[in-house]
């Protein structure tokens, strides 16, 4: 009896999986762990699902251009296993939901906390909410009712230092998945981040590249009216994109880095009222490219040759906010 659990690689996700795998393996069912993202997820499903009795997604968006094919597929899938899909991003409009699957979506909170409640309401430990905290936590997802009352049941000190190790941690392992399975493992059996002696050790370097990151971006940003934004940084992407932001001084940030046969993936960050998911949704429909995410983080992909089109578009978007 198996489930193969289909996560995003950053802290929600990682803790969304880590709750998942407590919960199944507490009921006798042996878990599999895929990392995934909003692109590659219809064909992981296709590859990774194989013979499992049941399939577990989490902290992944749907793609706005593969929607349609991956609900047909989930909606298959269904007809003979168990399916569970639990996410917060905001959805493409006008979706028609596979009513054969559990399916729990909310934009309130982190993709940790939902995943907690649901196993929590199966039988899951009540004590697997410090777990859930570092998810929300890593997601800036730590305003919720829910966080604030299971934050005044632990030493809230304590908890985000934990939780700083794990979100540094995982960001210093970047695609190092076997390595991100360990610390699932870990974190299913409700240890503290700190206790994992290489994760600490990542944190801690992570910390000093995040400063050099910093400075680089400050040095290195580039302007195209109301976006900066800055090529192949040294770091992680998303915090290079918030950097871009802030010694842009502009509106939207955007860091890219630059893959095999000229794609840019880009990570973009922006302020109220500003939502870059509306707006990557829509120039993925006009452009044919991949993108969306959170209001104010998200991600797209594209083709280098396409970036002078889209930086133009996008600053037109942003335009109609009169900001």
């Amino acid at each position: 009896m198996k489930w193969t659990l289909f996560i995003h690689g950053d802290s929600d996700g990682v803790v969304s999986g880590a709750l998942a795998k407590a919960y199944l393996e507490s009921r006798g069912y042996s878990v599999e762990v895929v990392f995934t993202h909003p692109v590659g997820l219809l064909g992981d499903l296709k590859g990774f699902v194989g013979d499992a009795e049941g399939v577990f997604i989490a902290d992944i968006a749907l793609n706005e251009l593969h929607v349609d094919e991956i609900l047909k597929f989930l909606r298959n899938l269904g007809e003979s296993r168990s399916i569970v899909y639990i996410d917060h991003h905001p959805l493409p409009e006008g979706i028609d939901i596979p009513r054969n699957i559990t399916w729990i979506h909310n934009n309130c909170c982190s993709a940790s906390e939902l995943t907690f409640k649901y196993f929590n309401s199966l039988g899951l430990d009540q004590e697997y909410s410090r777990v859930a905290l570092y998810g929300a936590i890593g997601d800036y997802l730590d305003e919720t009712p829910w966080v604030k009352q299971e934050l005044s049941k632990w030493d809230k000190r304590t908890v985000y230092l934990e939780a700083g190790i794990l979100i540094q941690g995982l960001e210093g392992s970047r695609r190092d998945h076997n390595f991100k399975r360990k610390v699932v493992e870990h974190l299913s059996r409700n240890l503290l981040p700190s206790t994992m002696n290489e994760l600490v050790e990542k944190s801690l370097k992570q910390s000093i590249e995040d400063e050099k990151l910093r400075l680089w971006v400050k040095q290195n940003v580039s302007k195209h009216g109301r976006i900066a934004y800055v090529l192949n940084p040294p770091g992680s992407i998303g915090r290079a994109a918030n950097y871009a932001k802030i010694y842009g001084n502009v509106l939207v940030g955007i860091a890219i880095e630059e893959r095999r046969e000229g794609l840019y993936v880009m990570s973009l960050r922006t302020d109220p009222p500003i939502d870059l998911n509306k707006i990557l949704r829509k120039l993925s429909r006009e452009l044919g490219v991949n993108g969306g995410g959170h209001p104010q983080a998200a991600g797209a992909r594209l083709p280098k040759d396409m970036f002078s089109t889209f930086l133009d578009k996008l600053d037109k978007e942003i335009s109609l906010f009169n900001l």
